[in-house]
Protein backbone atom coordinates (compact mmCIF):
# COMPACT_ATOMS: atom_id res chain seq x y z
CA UNK A 1 0.00 0.00 0.00
CA UNK A 2 1.40 3.28 -1.29
CA UNK A 3 1.58 5.93 1.97
CA UNK A 4 2.87 9.36 1.60
CA UNK A 5 4.33 11.54 4.41
CA UNK A 6 4.76 15.69 3.80
CA UNK A 7 6.78 17.57 6.04
CA UNK A 8 8.80 20.63 6.07
CA UNK A 9 5.96 23.22 5.79
CA UNK A 10 5.87 26.63 7.91
CA UNK A 11 5.67 30.21 7.68
CA UNK A 12 8.26 32.64 5.98
CA UNK A 13 8.24 35.74 4.78
CA UNK A 14 8.16 36.92 0.79
CA UNK A 15 11.39 36.37 -0.49
CA UNK A 16 12.46 33.37 1.51
CA UNK A 17 13.17 29.84 0.68
CA UNK A 18 11.31 26.52 2.60
CA UNK A 19 12.31 22.83 1.71
CA UNK A 20 9.35 20.25 1.27
CA UNK A 21 10.00 16.61 1.81
CA UNK A 22 7.43 14.01 1.04
CA UNK A 23 8.32 10.49 2.24
CA UNK A 24 7.01 7.70 0.11
CA UNK A 25 6.41 4.03 1.26
CA UNK A 26 4.86 1.19 -1.17
CA UNK A 27 6.03 2.54 -4.49
CA UNK A 28 7.54 -0.52 -6.08
CA UNK A 29 10.98 -0.69 -7.86
CA UNK A 30 10.09 -2.26 -10.66
CA UNK A 31 6.86 -0.12 -11.47
CA UNK A 32 6.94 3.69 -12.85
CA UNK A 33 5.26 6.43 -10.72
CA UNK A 34 4.47 9.83 -11.28
CA UNK A 35 5.06 11.47 -7.98
CA UNK A 36 3.74 15.46 -7.84
CA UNK A 37 3.53 18.35 -5.41
CA UNK A 38 -0.09 20.07 -5.54
CA UNK A 39 -1.35 22.87 -3.42
CA UNK A 40 -4.51 24.51 -2.89
CA UNK A 41 -5.92 28.01 -1.04
CA UNK A 42 -8.72 28.32 0.51
CA UNK A 43 -11.62 28.45 -2.15
CA UNK A 44 -9.49 27.11 -5.27
CA UNK A 45 -8.91 24.32 -6.98
CA UNK A 46 -6.20 21.87 -6.12
CA UNK A 47 -3.09 23.19 -8.79
CA UNK A 48 0.06 21.04 -9.99
CA UNK A 49 3.14 22.84 -9.20
CA UNK A 50 5.63 20.09 -10.13
CA UNK A 51 6.00 16.25 -10.99
CA UNK A 52 8.70 13.68 -11.45
CA UNK A 53 8.64 10.72 -13.48
CA UNK A 54 10.33 7.86 -11.35
CA UNK A 55 12.06 5.78 -14.06
CA UNK A 56 12.97 8.67 -16.17
CA UNK A 57 13.33 11.00 -13.96
CA UNK A 58 11.53 14.09 -16.20
CA UNK A 59 10.54 16.95 -14.70
CA UNK A 60 7.86 19.65 -15.46
CA UNK A 61 6.51 22.89 -13.63
CA UNK A 62 3.67 24.95 -13.50
CA UNK A 63 4.56 28.40 -15.45
CA UNK A 64 4.16 30.44 -11.95
CA UNK A 65 6.74 28.52 -9.92
CA UNK A 66 9.68 27.63 -13.10
CA UNK A 67 13.19 29.48 -11.62
CA UNK A 68 11.90 28.92 -8.26
CA UNK A 69 10.72 25.90 -7.29
CA UNK A 70 13.02 22.59 -7.91
CA UNK A 71 11.71 18.77 -7.56
CA UNK A 72 14.35 16.25 -6.64
CA UNK A 73 14.01 12.42 -5.84
CA UNK A 74 16.35 9.92 -4.46
CA UNK A 75 17.22 6.94 -6.27
CA UNK A 76 15.22 4.51 -4.10
CA UNK A 77 12.13 6.91 -4.52
CA UNK A 78 11.93 6.78 -1.18
CA UNK A 79 11.76 10.49 -0.92
CA UNK A 80 10.16 13.39 -3.39
CA UNK A 81 11.92 17.20 -2.12
CA UNK A 82 10.64 20.58 -3.54
CA UNK A 83 12.42 23.16 -2.69
CA UNK A 84 11.03 26.34 -2.91
CA UNK A 85 13.11 29.72 -3.34
CA UNK A 86 11.77 33.48 -3.21
CA UNK A 87 8.18 32.88 -1.98
CA UNK A 88 5.50 34.84 -2.87
CA UNK A 89 2.32 35.49 -0.90
CA UNK A 90 1.00 33.66 -3.62
CA UNK A 91 2.10 30.57 -2.95
CA UNK A 92 0.49 30.34 0.41
CA UNK A 93 -1.23 26.92 0.57
CA UNK A 94 -1.48 23.80 1.65
CA UNK A 95 0.90 21.32 -0.03
CA UNK A 96 0.09 17.84 -0.75
CA UNK A 97 2.75 15.14 -2.45
CA UNK A 98 0.81 12.99 -5.04
CA UNK A 99 1.27 9.76 -7.05
CA UNK A 100 -0.28 7.74 -9.95
CA UNK A 101 1.22 4.78 -12.33
CA UNK A 102 0.86 6.27 -15.83
CA UNK A 103 -0.81 3.93 -18.46
CA UNK A 104 1.36 5.79 -21.19
CA UNK A 105 5.11 7.18 -21.82
CA UNK A 106 5.60 10.67 -21.61
CA UNK A 107 5.63 13.62 -19.13
CA UNK A 108 3.29 13.56 -16.44
CA UNK A 109 0.68 14.87 -16.15
CA UNK A 110 -0.29 18.16 -13.78
CA UNK A 111 -3.86 18.21 -14.04
CA UNK A 112 -6.08 16.88 -13.02
CA UNK A 113 -6.00 16.30 -9.13
CA UNK A 114 -8.22 13.02 -9.57
CA UNK A 115 -5.56 11.63 -11.18
CA UNK A 116 -3.94 11.13 -8.39
CA UNK A 117 -5.07 8.11 -6.82
CA UNK A 118 -2.31 7.92 -3.84
CA UNK A 119 -2.30 11.11 -1.34
CA UNK A 120 -0.62 12.67 1.47
CA UNK A 121 -2.08 14.47 4.10
CA UNK A 122 -0.86 17.94 3.23
CA UNK A 123 1.61 20.49 4.80
CA UNK A 124 0.66 24.42 5.21
CA UNK A 125 2.94 27.13 3.76
CA UNK A 126 2.44 30.37 4.85
CA UNK A 127 4.00 33.56 3.22
CA UNK A 128 3.58 37.02 4.22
Amino acid sequence: QVQLVESGGGSVEAGGSLRLSCSASGLRSTETYCVAWFRQSPGKEYEGVAAVRTDSGAIRYRDPVKGRFTLSQDNAKKSFSLHMENLKPDDTAMYTCAAYRPATPGPCVLSPWLVYNYRGQGTQVTVS
